[in-house]
């Protein structure tokens, strides 16, 4: 591929102004046609003159030491210093010794350069990143894991007199200091991650402007460090400690209140394997088709949550929440504990029904019909709900007054982190409205469709903001863009629900809109999922319905 593209206008480095055609692959100027008789005007001998694309195709030898104006274009293999041609013939070099065309050498380094630079992108990074990425999860679960332990503790403390209270702060305060210990250990190992990627950016860097560059001396001394990047540093395996409870008895309380387990780290030798590419793919259709429409009896449906391949759970403007097989049959119905509509509903990893209450600002599970409070707010309350794919919580919840937003993410119970303001101390979100849908992408971004602000807004794992989609670049549709459900595919594409065009925005995972799905016969779509195989289901608010959509095609590369 050239070097020189139409969007990418050279202007002449003499007048400023003509666009170039030429380029002097010695001095390194780009030049338009009236130009280039005034540059080589002078030493005419030296300047060569190539087409603008086919400029640093020149290769810039090094100067011979010995020979003066002379510069060298072979190698000694055996010693590794430069010659030039008189350099050969002067056997002042040892005629014994084998030479190389430095041309030969430096395409063979070049090629090294361009496979180095290219497995260090595409394969030794990714295996960092995912590394880090452990490491940075299992930092922020360690508040909910210890918790866990101070939990058990608590139960175990109210069953023994008070004055055991002193014998179990001792082992509070070891827990904290244990924790302490975790979590250096684990930044330790972090920070090590993140230098070595610092360290592989540096030579990335270093990679690339030596493949731009037609210098041979620093690219024929290059040495590949790939090796070094491919020996990965040891894993850190660390059990959390355990509290190991005694029956109670009166006597020596502090022995018989039970056992805390030691911090224990041990390294696990990690080998490099390279990530395979993916060999299939899944392509937008020309034409999607309604598989299925489920009539659900409901009047105003809101939500729908994917439970497994054979079942879903719906919920509407009432306080109940139905389990449909994709049949259409109903399976289950479950009332809210408080009599209330719920916000939202999804699943967790194990199967469990979780939905949110704004009445209550409470969060339920729902197992084996038995409904648990597992989070409550105060101050705020919890609108719409996703479980990650790490298993923690996203909620998306709204303060008393309605005059702010936020999403929190929890692991467990426990708040991990917050995102409401972008890097300039605004809000990130509107806050008069408590319809925020929330979905997590296959990248790890958290996608907000914000109807009040007519805006799908995204951030990445960190929380910052990636963009704000606030519709296709050139509008077909009559009415403004105003989002409601939200989910993502198996290709990190994002879809929305623009209800009053009664159509389905899709975009890529950069936030560009790719097409529409609105030849379905969609009306007033809203709660949107998708199955494991990229089906999607879309609500109909005033209808009731649900109806499944094929809106991919497998395709093999």
């Amino acid at each position: 591929m050239s070097d020189y593209s139409a969007q990418d206008v050279a202007r002449c480095d003499l007048c400023k102004t003509a666009i170039a055609q030429s380029y002097c692959d010695f001095c390194h100027v780009n030049l338009c046609k009236p130009c280039i008789g005034e540059h080589i005007s002078a030493d005419y001998g030296k300047h060569i003159i190539v087409a603008i694309h086919q400029r640093k195709s020149t290769l810039i030898y090094p100067k011979c030491e010995t020979h003066q104006n002379k510069t060298c274009e072979y190698q000694c293999k055996d010693c590794s210093s430069f010659l030039c041609s008189r350099c050969l013939v002067s056997k002042q070099h040892n005629q014994e010794h084998e030479f190389l065309e430095l041309e030969e050498v430096f395409s063979s380094k070049k090629e090294q350069i361009q496979n180095d630079t290219k497995e260090l992108e595409n394969q030794i990074l990714p295996v960092y990143e995912d590394i880090a990425y452990v490491l940075e999860m299992q930092i922020a679960s360690l508040d909910g894991e210890y918790k866990k332990l101070t939990t058990e503790m608590s139960k175990q403390r109210e069953e023994i007199h008070r004055e055991v209270d002193n014998a179990i702060n001792q082992m509070e305060n070891k827990i904290g200091e244990i924790k302490v210990k975790h979590h250096s250990i684990l930044q330790k190992h972090l920070d090590e991650i993140k230098l070595l990627q610092s360290l592989m950016q540096q030579t990335l860097l270093a990679l690339n402007e030596m493949e731009e560059s037609n210098a041979v001396s620093p690219t024929i001394h290059y040495s590949s460090k790939i090796k070094e990047f491919t020996k990965l540093p040891p894993k850190v395996n660390i059990s959390i400690p355990k509290f190991i409870p005694k029956q109670i008895e009166r006597e020596e309380l502090c022995i018989l209140i039970g056992k805390l387990t030691p911090l224990s780290t041990t390294l696990e030798e990690r080998v490099f394997t390279a990530k395979k590419p993916n060999t299939s793919d899944r392509e937008l259709l020309d034409e999607p088709e309604v598989l299925k429409t489920i009539k659900t009896g409901y009047e105003q449906l809101r939500h729908i949550t994917y439970l497994n391949e054979e079942q879903i759970w719906i919920s509407g403007e009432t306080a109940e929440i139905k389990c449909f097989n994709i049949q259409g049959v109903l399976q289950k119905t479950i009332r809210t504990k408080s009599g209330e509509r719920l916000r939202d509903a999804a699943v967790d990893r194990n199967g469990a029904l979780l939905y949110s209450s704004g009445k209550t600002r409470t969060l339920y599970k729902v197992n084996n019909d038995q409904k648990e409070k597992i989070i409550t707010l105060r101050g705020w309350k919890p609108s719409q709900l996703c479980v990650t794919s790490s298993g923690d919580l996203l909620v998306t919840m709204y303060n008393n007054d309605r005059t702010q937003s936020k999403v929190v993410r929890y692991a467990g119970s426990t708040v991990t982190q917050t995102i409401q303001f972008d890097e300039e101390g605004q809000p990130l979100y509107s806050d008069n409205n408590i319809i925020k849908y929330i979905s997590e992408n296959r990248n790890l971004d958290i996608c907000v469709a914000d109807c009040e602000a007519g805006a799908v807004v995204v951030v990445n794992q960190a929380g910052k903001l990636r963009f704000r989609y606030t519709g296709p670049p050139s509008p077909t549709k009559k009415k403004p863009f105003i989002p409601y459900g939200i989910t993502t595919d198996s290709q990190s594409r994002i879809l929305t629900a623009d209800r009053d065009n009664h159509c389905i925005h899709i975009l890529d995972t950069d936030g560009q809109f790719l097409c529409y799905i609105g030849n379905c016969d969609l009306k007033d779509s809203y709660g949107l999922c998708v199955d494991s195989n990229d089906s999607l289901f879309v609500c109909e608010y005033n209808t009731g319905n649900v109806k499944k959509i094929r809106y991919l095609k497998y395709i093999s590369s």
